[in-house]
């Protein structure tokens, strides 16, 4: 559905969609029968999960390194290191920042502590009685605490019987977690990987299990591992933030590694799983818009992979094995705008099959990890021995404004996981009745709005509005106990799915990328627009908040739009879009080229970008809303140079116009960048986030308050 701005306030249907009488809350969705015109808002409850993430963590979808470039600068005297101009700048503009924000991070430290606080007592409260993610194997349970894996049988596990066989800091990796486990199949082994706050690299270390487990090996920068034979692992390498190289490695007599499959071209990024079934494993090379998978024979390790289809343009797939058919999920065939989609990775646990929120690199994952978005699909299948295109048949098509986004594979049915307009749903199909079972309903809503259902005059309460648009990602709502603090104090908490995001599938996406982008603004102003309209909150007390990507559009209504919103904060955001693509010697720009165009070789791509980069479209006008910046010194994906510029060019424009205006109580806002030096774009520690979040919330508390 498309509307215009005016026409927001005309039309509108309202039902409620989900109301707490423990918590007093409400969930208020608003969608509109109105002719289609310019504008669209979605909205997407999104799925649930039983664990908490650290508050304020963010969806980690730019990928980007911070690789600085520059031109020497000539040296006479000996023995001092020459240094690139590009480098003193940067040195100079981080040492500013960090001394304006010594400056004024005091009048924020109080409440920051108090809002801390509040923070830890929910987040205890919620989390005592969330367990970590098991895994059975045979009779045997694995699971992972508190930086400790361990092993218990599966009917002792609530008893307390349970047996130590790993420990991050016994092992000496004291800053890391454990992100993802795999048992060989004899349970002999156990593959761990662990990753620091401050690296996008994991390392993988291997341990021969019995009543003194032991470390085997230790494989540094790794991204997927999968146990294919009793003593055979298969693993990606990582490096620069590109995973091209599979290796294999053996814990036979005589041990060896060996690579096993290199992809040659800089867009497609390989990633490893099993089939369900464990007959398979499939090396999967992905693109945004093309895939290719090979399959490696788990009866026979040693032989060469098999190629399934070979990469066709627009084509993605990805494949289950079950009864010498392989079953494909496929953006091929009809209808044809599957295909140009893509999907990448999503998570979801095979043992309980729930949905899991999207992460680029879950902390601890047991299933099969696929690279990046939810997307539309359809199932087909193929004989194992002819496994080509022209025989793939269709088993299941979703209907129309439905997107097929997963399978979970077993021995008599197939459960699909599904999307209507961001809504989840599952079919489940029998292969013993030849039948389709469908289950779940729920209703669907273009924004959702969160607030105590005691508040009064809404229009005076603090609205905070989150938006991300990007990539073909849904927007973030997972529980975090920093929502539930605002909403109990009164906030309301609205959620913005722009164009851009995935809550509609493809052509969502479509409609908010490359030479569409400016779309995802128009929706996010008149969301905005139309809260207020409906009385929730107003300009003054309105506060934006987006993360990464987020930060595109955030930025650039920032400069478009400021009248909408009183203050900001971003979170290691996506600002200096232009400079950053047209860089290709950072390790992921190549790949970026299909969300946001190519600057370099097309002129009118390099024009449309700078019409709406946060960082070129920044001038002296009449007002800016006061903005916060979370960014990291170890950020790969969001280069610093860039926030830096940001926030400096920001700054004087906002001071430019004040001083060149000179009139009495001028309004100044307060431009903020707190850099981290811990942390990273997809990781930080609990007690880290902690304090990012109880900072971020003292500065709205005081700007709202301060009206």
């Amino acid at each position: 559905m498309c509307w215009t701005a005016k026409s927001f306030i005309r039309g509108l249907n309202f039902s409620v969609k989900y109301c707490s009488k423990d918590n007093h809350l409400q969930t208020i969705c608003l969608y509109s029968k109105l002719k289609p015109k310019k504008c669209h808002i979605l909205d997407w409850s999104g799925s649930t999960r039983n664990s908490t993430v650290p508050p304020g963590s963010i969806l980690p979808w730019r990928f980007f390194s911070c690789k600085q470039e520059g031109t020497e600068i000539p040296c006479k005297r000996k023995k001092i290191a020459s240094i690139t101009t590009p480098e003193l700048l940067y040195k100079d503009l981080l040492k500013s920042e960090q001394k304006n924000w010594n400056e004024i991070s005091g009048r924020y430290k109080a409440m920051a502590e108090r809002i801390k606080k509040k923070i830890e007592e929910l987040h205890n409260e919620y989390t005592l009685s969330s367990g970590s993610p098991r895994i059975k194997v045979g009779e045997s349970v694995y699971f992972e605490e508190n930086g400790c894996i361990f092993l218990s049988k599966a009917d002792a596990v609530d008893e307390g019987k349970v047996h130590i066989l790993f420990s991050v800091e016994d092992l000496g990796f004291y800053d890391a977690f454990i992100q993802r486990i795999r048992i060989s199949p004899d349970q002999r082994y156990m593959a761990t990987s662990l990753k620091s706050e401050n690296s996008e690299e994991a390392t993988c270390v291997v341990m021969k299990l019995g009543d003194f487990p032991v470390v085997e090996k230790v494989i540094p920068n790794v991204f997927s591992f999968e146990w294919v034979t009793n003593d055979v692992l298969y693993y990606t390498s990582q490096k620069n933030l590109k995973c091209q190289n599979v290796f294999m490695t053996t814990f036979t007599k005589q041990k060896h590694t060996e690579l096993v499959y290199t992809e040659q071209d800089a867009r497609f990024f390989v990633d490893i799983y099993c089939t369900k079934d464990r007959r398979f494993l499939t090396i999967n090379s992905n693109s945004k818009t093309t895939s290719e998978v090979w399959l490696v024979d788990c009866r026979h390790p040693f032989k060469l992979p098999v190629l399934v289809q070979a990469r066709t343009k627009g084509v993605i797939y990805h494949i289950e094995h079950r009864n010498d058919e392989l079953y494909i999920l496929t953006t091929y065939g009809e209808p044809a705008e599957y295909k140009t989609e893509q999907k990448q990775k999503n998570n979801f646990c095979p043992a309980c099959c729930v949905c899991a929120e999207p992460l680029l690199v879950p902390k601890l994952t047991f299933g099969k990890l696929w690279k990046g978005r939810l997307e539309r699909h359809q199932l087909m299948k193929a004989p194992v021995g002819s496994s080509g295109m022209e025989n793939w048949q269709l088993v299941y098509a979703p209907e129309e404004k439905s997107k097929l986004i997963d399978l979970e594979m077993f021995s008599d049915h197939c459960i699909l996981f599904l999307q209507n307009a961001g809504h989840l749903y599952l079919n489940v199909i029998s292969f013993v009745s030849h039948s389709v079972h469908s289950i779940q309903d729920e209703t669907l809503v273009p924004i959702t709005v969160f607030h105590n259902m005691n508040s009064k005059e809404l229009h005076r309460k603090p609205l905070l509005v989150h938006v991300y648009g990007a990539y073909g990602i849904d927007l973030n709502m997972s529980f975090k106990e920093e929502k539930l603090l605002l909403i109990e104090e009164g906030w309301i908490l609205a959620y913005c799915h722009v164009r851009g995001g995935g809550e509609l599938g493809h052509s969502w996406h479509k409609d908010g990328c490359q030479h569409n982008k400016l779309k995802g603004l128009h929706d996010l102003k008149a969301c905005i627009m139309l809260l207020h309209e409906l009385g929730f909150s107003q300009p003054k007390y309105t506060a934006l908040a987006a993360a990464s990507a987020g930060g595109v559009l955030a930025g650039a209504l920032c400069n478009s739009d400021p009248e909408l919103i009183r203050a900001m904060v971003l979170q290691a955001p996506f600002v200096d879009v232009l400079n950053t693509m047209m860089k290709t010697h950072l390790p992921l720009t190549i790949e970026e080229q299909e969300e946001w165009g190519n600057p370099l070789l097309d002129e009118k791509c390099m024009k449309y970008i700078k019409s709406y980069c946060p960082y070129h479209n920044i001038k002296p006008q009449q007002y800016y809303p006061s903005v916060f910046i979370t960014a990291y010194e170890n950020d790969q994906r969001i280069p610093l140079t860039g926030v830096l510029r940001y926030v400096q060019k920001l700054r004087k424009a906002a001071l430019d116009h004040a001083g060149r205006t000179k009139k009495k109580g001028n309004w100044i806002p307060n431009i903020i960048l707190d850099i981290q030096a811990n942390g990273s774009h997809c990781d930080s520690s609990w007690e880290d986030s902690l304090n990012e979040v109880a900072r971020q919330l003292a500065f709205l508390k005081k700007e709202l308050e301060d009206v």
